[in-house]
């Protein structure tokens, strides 16, 4: 029986979410949005980086599968893979990218002194996830 928060939902709690909404009031991103704001998208993608999601198909499996405590996760709702698609294709990407540089910018003083072992550069290292989910062209026939 769970007698705490989730992992999920405490690292949630540990992303600056003012920062976050700056970044989307800055690209007016969740003007006209109905269903999925800003916050949730970023939530339910970061759920499924997490987690090794292949697909939004996966990310959206996943969530349905524990929708009875998406709640309790931090997530306001699942939702359908359709919907997650539009919400990546029309949201701007520079609410993400802009986020992803504060975080960097966090980040950075913690590991500033930290020596790579075997590695001599002078300059700064930054390793970033550049995931991308194979598409089957299958689907799409």
């Amino acid at each position: 029986m769970n007698s705490g928060k989730y992992v999920f939902a405490q690292l949630g709690q540990v992303i600056n979410r003012y920062e976050f909404e700056k970044c989307v009031a800055r690209y007016n991103g969740n003007h006209r949005v109905q269903e999925l704001n800003s916050w949730n998208q970023f939530l339910q993608l970061f759920f499924g980086q997490l987690t090794a999601r292949n697909s939004l198909r996966d990310i959206c499996v996943c969530l349905k599968a524990h929708r009875k405590k998406l709640y309790h996760l931090g997530i306001k709702q699942n939702v359908n893979q359709s919907t997650l698609s539009r919400a990546n294709e029309g949201r701007d990407w520079r609410i993400f990218a802009d986020f992803s540089e504060y975080l960097i910018q966090q980040v950075r003083p913690l590991y500033a002194r930290t020596s790579i072992p075997n590695v001599d550069i002078d300059n700064d290292v930054f390793a970033l996830d550049s995931t991308t989910i194979s598409l089957s062209i299958k689907l799409y026939t």
